[in-house]
């Protein structure tokens, strides 16, 4: 239970720093997005219902602090972490390799699933290059970031969150 509450403090933690510190102080297309790294963390780490209902709520927060479109990080944030869910089982995910590689890879997949949404339901002309032309640099700065948050932070295992 103490270590769910520790998982809880550094989400808090994260959203503000998500929300208030990173952009006043990094541009665009360098500012780590802290909340992919959780929802990788829970997709390996947590059950379906536990994960799957943060991960929807941290993307709702995410989505009313941040002032974009609501419901778009929600619902890219709930594909990432079934995506990540169905696939965790024939992966070792105690390892911080397998972590940073997930990392990167559901951040392309977060902003190609923002693309496809946003161009279904909304017209915006620029939008395809904004999104296109950032979203690999956003994916290596997000698999730094979490390379050196898993250094810092150590992963528990399963067994030790029950």
């Amino acid at each position: 239970m103490t270590a769910r509450i520790k998982v809880l403090f550094f989400i808090i933690l994260s959203l503000i720093l998500q929300v208030a510190f990173f952009p006043t102080h990094f541009p665009d297309s360098f500012k780590p997005n802290l909340m992919i790294m959780f929802i990788v963390y829970l997709s390996f780490m947590e059950d379906s219902r536990w994960g799957g209902v943060c991960a929807l709520l941290l993307g709702l927060v995410q989505d009313s602090l941040s002032g974009i479109y609501f419901g778009l990080n929600a619902f890219s944030y709930l594909l990432i972490f079934i995506i990540l869910k169905a696939v965790s089982h024939r992966l070792y995910t105690d390892s911080r390799s397998v972590m940073v590689l997930a990392v990167f890879l559901m951040t392309v997949i977060n902003g190609l699933a923002s693309l496809a949404l946003l161009t279904v339901f909304f017209i915006a002309p620029g939008l395809y290059s904004t999104i296109l032309s950032n979203v690999f640099t956003q994916g290596f700065i997000n698999a730094f970031v979490a390379f050196l948050s898993f250094k810092i932070f150590p992963l528990r295992k399963r067994e030790d969150l029950v």
